[in-house]
């Protein structure tokens, strides 16, 4: 166990590595930065001077090395739009995004589980073709047009909910949530249930896969040969089973949440991570785009990380596996 953990380790460490010169490398690309932060009175010596301040006329393995260097020690670097440090601006909204992934992922499990058990359970019923359908047609709406349609109906026509924004927000230490809040919750329900309905589609699916597979295996026959009632067979011995292979897509589905919430907090105007990397494409900022992408596959190696852990708890083989 602690070979396979020292092991995983130390190929994350790679990941992120890879990761952080990729993020480095397409940035230095993108635009000039200097021409973002300055307006057309400024001088071009001026503009020299700032560029040396800020060490843009270093060679790329130079400024690598040093930005490497830096988010080792926990130092991110300053905006170029704002000069604030970027370690709080993602702070700043890190609870924003994570509270919007975790609510849509709540709401793609509700759904996503028991439509995929029914539809698995009664593959030919009338009711499991319209939700197959209907599903297909939500998963193939792009999310930003999902988005739309629900705040044009929910907002616009009917009035019920906020079209943008957070609303009331509750500081908790160093963590500010809109969990506690009715605003918060009203104005998280559209972009969370936006954000859910592609993971929800992909959770229904896997798990009707994955159940009428197990209930034609042999000791699933067995225990209906000996009498045992079918709703404990279907709940207690098929759906146990199931679950192994969806929790690891459950894990994999959060971080593609919080990667892929950029378009949702834009429609929504969500203030999470995903706006701010708009933002920071926008001005050409390129200290937050680089942070950015390195929090994001940091979240992604970490709950890598966190599955296969719970792969090897589950089954004892991959234990043996990686010791020979």
């Amino acid at each position: 166990m602690v070979y396979f953990i020292v092991k995983r380790m130390i190929q994350s460490v790679f990941v992120m590595l890879a990761v952080a010169f990729l993020a480095f490398s397409l940035f230095r690309f993108v635009g000039d930065p200097i021409t973002q932060m300055t307006g057309v009175e400024t001088s071009v010596a001026d503009q020299e001077r700032l560029r040396e301040e800020l060490g843009l006329n270093d060679p790329f393995v130079s400024q690598f090395i040093r930005f490497t260097g830096d988010m080792l020690q926990g130092d991110f670097g300053y905006s170029y739009r704002t000069r604030q440090p970027v370690a709080d601006m993602i702070t700043e909204r890190v609870p924003a995004t994570l509270e919007l992934g975790v609510v849509a992922l709540i709401i793609s499990l509700l759904v996503g589980v028991p439509a995929g058990v029914y539809t698995a359970l009664k593959p030919r019923g009338i009711w499991t073709q319209t939700i197959l359908m209907t599903t297909l047609v939500g998963v193939s709406i792009p999310t930003f047009v999902i988005g739309i349609m629900l705040i044009f109906l929910f907002g616009v026509q009917l009035g019920w909910l906020p079209t943008f924004g957070r609303g009331g927000t509750v500081q908790i230490g160093n963590w500010e949530s809109s969990l506690f809040t009715i605003s918060g919750w009203r104005a998280l329900l559209l972009p969370a249930i936006t954000l859910g309905v592609y993971q929800l589609t992909l959770t229904m699916r896997l798990v009707r896969a994955e159940m009428m597979e197990v209930m034609r295996s042999d000791y699933i026959r067995f225990a209906m040969a000996r009498g045992v009632p079918m709703r404990k067979l279907h709940y207690k011995h098929a759906l146990v089973n199931t679950m192994v292979p969806v929790i690891t897509i459950i894990g994999l589905q959060f971080g593609g949440v919080i990667a892929f919430s950029i378009v949702t907090e834009s429609v929504f105007q969500w203030p999470g991570m995903g706006l701010l990397f708009l933002e920071s494409i926008r001005f050409v900022d390129i200290p937050v785009m680089g942070v950015y992408l390195v929090v994001i596959a940091f979240f992604f190696v970490l709950v890598n990380l966190v599955v296969d852990l719970l792969y090897v708890a589950i089954d004892p083989r991959l234990r043996l596996r990686d010791v020979e």
